[in-house]
């Protein structure tokens, strides 16, 4: 098991330079947030924005529009039914994160087929919430981007065949090896594991507790490895994803020492200020 150390913090979360502008941080697709479920886009939205990224695109349901300008106005939206907006937004999009508060419906599967179809080698998808549950049912090709997944427990037994009173390091790395070589595993629990295919070794978090326990924790972590996803590019897309992992439980433990609960969109609000303090140290 590998330590997330502060040495880690420090090398991927670097002062930005000055002549940066928002197009070296990332241009972020994110699909979801089909109706009854519009929040989870929204808080993904949210923790993607606040953890740097450069633009923000998010495609849900035109109802729910409304509703993430209200929160977040700093994001661009479209109608999940304009396919031609769809096309183009994914062929423009450098990360991809399909799936927070997606419907396992037949146009959930539509909308899965496509992006799985549509994405590039030198593009990045992020597999989260409805998206999962899709992809677990086994009839879909993998995607030739580079892959992220991000499941519960439940869902990784579905996704890998394993029943969870079997599960141990040796045959999650066994079965995370049937997934394309490097693809990255965010084995969310009480004690989160981060894995990549093609490795024996992981991380592991030793921060954070059952105050997440709340509707959204998981959406915001997603937006967190999205925006992460999109910058940082001095380091591997394995280091951007364990800091960003870390970094949510590590804010929400921080949280936790004057709240009994711990609201996802807390943890967002502390984003920018946390990474900054790592930023000052580093430098």
């Amino acid at each position: 098991m590998k330590v997330i150390d502060q040495a880690l913090l420090e090398k991927v979360i670097i002062e930005r330079s000055r002549t940066s502008h928002k197009g070296d941080y990332g241009h972020l697709l994110l699909l979801g947030g089909t109706y009854p479920y519009g929040g989870a886009i929204i808080m993904a939205a949210l923790a993607a924005v606040k953890s740097g990224a450069g633009l923000v695109t998010v495609g849900t349901d035109r109802e729910n529009i409304l509703a993430l300008h209200s929160h977040l106005p700093e994001a661009m939206a479209f109608s999940l039914q304009d396919q031609q907006l769809l096309k183009e937004q994914l062929e423009r999009a450098e990360v991809v994160l399909l799936g927070p508060g997606l419907r396992d419906d037949t146009f959930g599967e539509e909308l899965v087929k496509q992006v799985f179809a549509s994405l590039r080698q030198n593009q990045i998808l992020i597999v989260d919430g409805g998206a999962l549950g899709i992809l677990a049912k086994g009839h879909l090709p993998f995607p030739s981007s580079q892959l992220i997944l991000t499941p519960h427990q439940k869902e990784w037994e579905r996704l890998s065949g394993i029943a969870l009173d079997h599960q141990n390091t040796e045959t999650t790395a066994r079965a995370l090896s049937s997934f394309p070589q490097g693809t990255i595993l965010v084995e969310k629990g009480p004690a989160t594991r981060i894995w990549q295919a093609g490795q024996s070794e992981y991380y592991q978090l030793e921060v954070g507790g059952p105050y997440q326990a709340t509707g959204g924790m998981g959406d915001t972590l997603t937006g967190m490895i999205a925006g992460f996803a999109g910058q940082f590019h001095q380091v591997s897309l394995y280091e951007r994803v364990v800091v960003a992992t870390y970094l949510h439980s590590a804010i929400a433990q921080e949280l936790a020492q004057e709240h009994y609960v711990v609201l996802p969109s807390q943890i967002s609000c502390e984003i920018p200020k946390t990474m900054k303090k790592i930023s000052q140290k580093g430098s």
